[in-house]
């Protein structure tokens, strides 16, 4: 499983409220978070890909996958 960088996330943390400090145990919450959440649509999207009869993960697959964690 490829592992997603710290510094990215500090970055959206900080950047979510001017002036504010995040703890590396925040930082380090959000990557385990966004990472299982990455996980669950990537296996999603290949369960819509297979169901298509297909090999190949399209951006749609993602897309459709991705709405059932998004709010609106």
């Amino acid at each position: 499983m490829a592992k997603l960088h710290l510094a990215t996330f500090e970055k959206f943390l900080k950047d979510s409220k001017s002036g504010i400090r995040v703890s590396s145990d925040a930082s380090s919450e959000m990557v385990e978070v966004m990472t299982e959440l990455a996980e669950e649509i990537s296996k999603e999207s290949a369960e819509l890909a297979t169901h298509a009869n297909r090999k190949t993960i399209l951006r749609d697959d993602i897309k459709m996958a991705a709405r059932r964690f998004r709010k609106h």
